[in-house]
């Protein structure tokens, strides 16, 4: 068994072009380069000493005293995650990951950035928790177990911090470690605790998450930094759309008071892709379904990226989104396609929202698919007769369960849908996951392209092997925001759009596509 060994003094390991794994069917030229280095101005400023990328941007603390003081704030941090008063949401899974893994290393297989980077040691699901485990051991006590076979060689300073802060944001938390561990060890929920300690305790996260998201989202309305006024525009921007891609003058409703449903979307959905929503109006207003947007503060914007690095923001945001439905008393939420977003109202915030903001929320896939399956809408599924290839987003399939109904979905409208291999709760992560779609400082994009989404690129080419010729349309459909913004970067970044005519999108597109009330809107 090959295990990691020096954690703490992990020195640059750089990831090279020749280390990845290959990937077939990939257009000649577009996979030559390895990660580009940081400039040495950047370097000059920012700690990659983990392995030459950033995604945090970290500068080395400028004195002893501030060094001193980030150290015992992270022991003060550590201290909480293993009390119950202060992390009772996940206290005991990941006690229980701490003091119960084997090594036996079979989350390794199954992770996606692991297997993609050709085997490197600094990523295996393991790594990052056994730093922790050492340093819970040396610092705040523990098993005499693992003190005997874990060593105690860890020393708690600014690089041990810096490596451990940097290992977390290299995980996707796609938890497919955790589905494959023999003993249900979670080393994705460990590099999650990571960086809501991190964040929590230190002021550290990615500014594309906090600053530029949640703090965005609760202050100005939207992590997009759309505000009211601009959310109103983009309103009447889609209905004249619509009316102009389908001769119909098709309502987009907001804030309709005791609705059936509020829909909540990611609002990147509303500037990058006012596709889905608008093909949500047309499905809905057909089905004859009473339902609303919002756009008060908060509710025209279902993104809650506190479900990746602290549990404080995810509270904030599930708590406005369910006090925006009750002040519209509307029977349910209802959220659209985005995996995190689904993840933290529906599964992660039950416990949360208790009391006076308990109301229903769902997913938007089991009503789509029920309107579909039961012949609410008129479809004609040779209006979808192309190669469609489904994503399966992490936070939908292995952490909220929903599998089945967008496969019957896609039965029925997609005369060619096909399935990726592997699939369901078995998926790849696209490598966007986490927060990383929206994160690109330095050269961290370089390495969620090559690293990251890497097994993804070969499952799409895999997929579409049989027609990869430029005149066949194909499409991967992607329910999820945040999987699509990866997968339209990844398609263009390994030229699949311009080389084999590989488009993406989402669900309720191909839905609305097929129905005949309607012209084609593909």
């Amino acid at each position: 068994m090959k295990e990691a060994s020096h954690l703490q003094n992990s020195l640059s390991h750089t990831v090279e072009a020749r280390d990845l794994i290959a990937i077939p069917y990939l257009p000649d030229g577009v996979d030559g380069k390895g990660i580009t280095p940081l400039s040495k101005e950047q370097l000059l400023r920012i700690d990659c000493s983990f392995d030459g990328v950033t995604a945090l941007g970290l500068s080395a603390p400028q004195s002893v005293e501030e060094e001193e003081k980030l150290v015992r704030s992270f022991l003060d941090g550590l201290r909480k995650l293993f009390q119950p008063d202060t992390n009772w949401t996940f206290l005991q899974p990941l006690t229980l990951t701490l003091d119960n893994c084997a090594r036996c290393q079979t989350c390794t297989n199954a992770c996606p950035i692991y297997i993609a980077s050709g085997g490197k040691e600094i990523y295996r699901p393991t790594y990052r928790a056994d730093l922790l485990r050492r340093i819970k051991q040396k610092y705040l006590g523990g098993s005499r177990i693992w003190a005997r076979l874990a060593g105690n060689d860890v020393q708690l300073n600014w690089t041990t911090i810096a490596q451990l802060a940097e290992s977390a944001y290299r995980c996707t938390l796609c938890r497919r470690c955790s589905q494959a561990c023999p003993m249900g060890i979670d080393n994705g929920l460990v590099a999650r605790e990571i960086r809501k300690l991190l964040s929590q305790e230190l002021g550290i996260a990615p500014r594309e998450l906090h600053r530029l998201g949640t703090v965005k989202q609760l202050t100005v309305g939207s992590s997009t930094g759309m505000n009211p006024m601009a959310f109103a525009d983009i309103k009447e921007f889609m209905e004249d759309d619509l009316k102009e891609r389908t001769g119909k003058q098709i309502e987009i409703p907001v804030d309709q008071q005791g609705a059936d449903v509020l829909l909540l979307h990611n609002a990147g959905e509303f500037i990058a892709w006012p596709e889905n929503p608008e093909a949500f109006a047309v499905i809905l207003n057909a089905a004859g379904i009473s339902w609303t947007l919002s756009s008060r503060l908060s509710g025209y914007d279902g993104v809650n990226y506190g479900a990746w690095y602290d549990d404080i923001q995810l509270a904030r945001i599930a708590a406005t989104h369910a006090r925006v439905a009750i002040g519209l008393d509307v029977r349910r939420i209802v959220v659209g396609e985005c995996g995190h977003a689904t993840k933290a109202l529906v599964v992660t915030a039950d416990s949360l929202l208790t009391g006076p903001l308990r109301i229903n929320r769902e997913s938007c896939l089991p009503l789509l698919r029920d309107l579909v399956v039961k012949d609410a809408l008129h479809l004609d599924p040779g209006r979808n007769d192309f190669a469609v290839a489904l994503h399966d987003p992490c936070n939908l399939v292995r952490l909220s369960g929903i599998v089945e109904p967008q496969r019957q979905i896609l039965q029925k409208v997609c005369p060619q849908y096909r399935e990726m291999t592997p699939n369901r709760t078995n998926n790849y992560c696209c490598g966007g996951g986490s927060g990383f779609a929206i994160m690109s400082s330095a050269n961290f994009m370089d390495w969620r392209m090559k690293v990251a989404g890497r097994l993804k690129v070969s499952q799409i080419l895999e997929t579409f092997r049989d027609c990869l010729d430029p005149g066949i349309k194909k499409y991967v459909c992607a329910p999820c925001s945040n999987c699509k913004a990866q997968i339209r970067d990844l398609l263009s970044y390994y030229q699949l759009d311009k080389k084999y005519n590989i488009v993406y999108g989402g669900l309720a597109e191909l839905v609305a596509n097929a129905m005949t009330d309607i012209p084609p809107i593909l």
